[in-house]
């Protein structure tokens, strides 16, 4: 029973019980500060766990459009690869714009598995994540205006193509660095099967075996009608090392995986440019005569990039 204390003529009521959070519906768990931006743990009822997920803003209120970045296979749990490794603080520092980046989970593909990998331990659902639970919370909570655009790197690279594909609704948009969007091709189901079990996880888990419908169902080279109406920006080096490699000192195995990686998007990269092409749909490829699969290389792209993402929201 609430007790009352009567104090003069006025009165103070018992404190009312906050309600907990339904766990139905995505919601921001806690909040923390490191350094430019805030770190969220925001609950995915998809997932029935907290993700991590860090965004940059810009001080003081009002609308503004959200620039989702994805990591490449390689997505550490500490921090995103974008702010580790590029200067996207110090471009989108002028902005008035939301840089949301997703933190950790390598490997995932930010897809929706179709079970949980014993191997992984987990049954990632990122799509139902980025594209159904998180963007209610950044334009309820952060000033998004819903103007979106999203990029990636490697595996991020044929994620953003790919959500943008089949949630053409939600991006005006995307960009893919050194990626290979015909996921559904022989060669790159063998190259993601592989890539997938370097996490200890089994991508019969995530699309199937190889020749299941849902490997097509997500493969923005044969969905890229989709795309039609968007921003598009795609790029990769050919494999010679460049600038960023140190053939003296970088470790021989990260060099031939760069350098055979990149060889790979490469291809990849021409195709999907053909695709488009026969399509009638713009976009913009940048094919380098140098690079290979390295983040300095995807920090460049992210700068030359930029005008052009940022024009497709509004900011140019």
């Amino acid at each position: 029973m609430a007790v009352a204390a009567v104090l003069g003529v006025g009165t103070v009521a018992a404190p009312t019980a906050t309600a907990a959070p339904d766990p139905s519906k995505p919601y921001v768990v806690s909040k923390s500060s490191i350094p430019g931006r805030e770190r969220l743990q925001v609950w995915s009822p998809a997932m029935g766990r907290a993700v991590t997920v860090d965004i940059q803003h810009p001080a003081g209120d009002g609308p503004r459009p959200t620039l989702y970045l994805l990591d490449g296979a390689e997505a550490h749990a500490q921090e995103s690869g974008w702010y580790a490794m590029t200067d996207v603080k110090s471009l989108a520092a002028s902005e008035k714009l939301n840089v949301v980046t997703p933190v950790g989970d390598p490997h995932s593909y930010y897809t929706d598995w179709r079970a949980v990998d014993p191997g992984i331990g987990k049954k990632y659902m990122y799509e139902t994540f980025l594209t159904n639970e998180l963007p209610p919370i950044i334009n309820g909570e952060f000033g998004g205006n819903g103007r979106n655009a999203i990029a990636g790197a490697s595996m991020g690279g044929v994620a953003a193509l790919t959500l943008a594909a089949r949630h053409p609704e939600l991006y005006r948009g995307v960009a893919g660095y050194s990626d290979c969007a015909n996921v559904s091709s022989l060669p790159n189901m063998l190259l993601t099967q592989w890539d997938v079990s370097r996490a200890g996880g089994n991508a019969d888990n995530m699309w199937g075996p190889i020749g299941d419908p849902a490997w097509a169902a997500h493969d923005p080279y044969l969905i890229a009608d989709k795309l039609r109406g968007k921003t598009i920006y795609m790029s990769s080096g050919n494999g010679a090392p460049g600038k960023y490699n140190d053939l003296l000192n970088d470790p021989l195995d990260e060099t031939f995986r760069g350098i055979f990686g990149e060889m790979g998007t490469y291809f990849c990269t021409g195709q999907m440019s053909s695709r488009l092409s026969a399509l009638g749909i713009p976009y913009t490829t940048a094919m380098r005569p140098t690079g290979t699969h390295k983040w300095g290389y995807w920090k460049d792209e992210l700068r030359t990039s930029w005008p052009i993402l940022m024009g497709s929201l509004g900011l140019r």
